[in-house]
């Protein structure tokens, strides 16, 4: 497990208060770059991913949490690790959900100072100061994106995926949304978006929308492991003289 959680998310405010002197700047761009090493080294050997994005307020009993915990298990099965921002509620059920089954779990968690301790059902996490770099991460490691019902941080981190699947930043890996009852509105602004020309109406093809976990994994399946080839029981070997544990 990551060091003990820092109190606070100050440095992203400071970071967001404008230019500050030149020397500290230079410290922070090197801190910046630390983190994502940290990122790089701790999920490297994870293979294959999915990484499900979701709200931290879900309780166990809530039919979210329920979904969110089958999608995990089924995600395990088929081989892929599973992924998520390492909190409480659909976090943490997807992560347990993998559990159940005997799958691979992981964490990649925020310092807030609320919400966001680590869960107890990961084999791993990694402690992330920075919001844009704990995005990157969430991102670089998955094939496909789970994305259940949440607020902002969701919504934030779906337009985000979105955006990167739509300019071919990455490749064409499916977004499932799961929920559907909870993103009815959101479907509908996006059908508007494609109604006023803002959006292309292909891109309302991006996202498949269900809350059918047998739907959800044949779509991950044919788009994922069908198109990349992937192979997903064999995650990558350590290097004892790299200190890779």
């Amino acid at each position: 497990m990551d060091s003990p959680r820092p109190s606070s998310g100050a440095p992203n405010i400071r970071f967001l208060e404008g230019p500050d002197r030149r020397g500290f700047e230079l410290l922070r761009a090197f801190g910046i770059f630390a983190e994502f090493v940290k990122g790089f080294r701790a999920l490297h050997f994870l293979g294959p991913c999915v990484t499900v994005f979701g709200s931290a307020r879900f309780g166990e009993e809530h039919p979210h949490y329920h979904l969110a915990r089958s999608m995990g298990a089924r995600l395990a099965q088929a081989g892929f690790t599973v992924m998520t921002g390492g909190g409480p509620g659909i976090m943490e059920a997807a992560n347990r959900g993998a559990k159940d089954v005997g799958g691979r779990s992981v964490g990649c968690n925020i310092v807030l100072p609320h919400e966001q301790q680590p869960n107890p059902w990961l084999d791993r996490y990694v402690l992330i100061r920075w919001f844009f770099v704990r995005k990157v991460l969430l991102v670089k490691y998955s094939y496909a994106f789970v994305v259940l019902p949440g607020g902002f941080g969701t919504l934030d981190e779906l337009f985000e995926t979105l955006t990167l699947v739509q300019t071919k930043t990455i490749d064409d890996f499916p977004v499932v949304v799961m929920g559907t009852e909870y993103w009815q509105p959101l479907r509908d602004m996006l059908e508007q978006m494609a109604a006023e020309g803002t959006i292309d109406r292909a891109d309302l093809n991006r996202v498949v929308w269900t809350d059918s976990c047998d739907e959800a994994m044949a779509c991950i399946h044919a788009m994922s492991v069908r198109k990349f080839g992937l192979t997903l029981t064999k995650p990558k070997a350590r290097r004892w003289w790299l200190f890779e544990r």
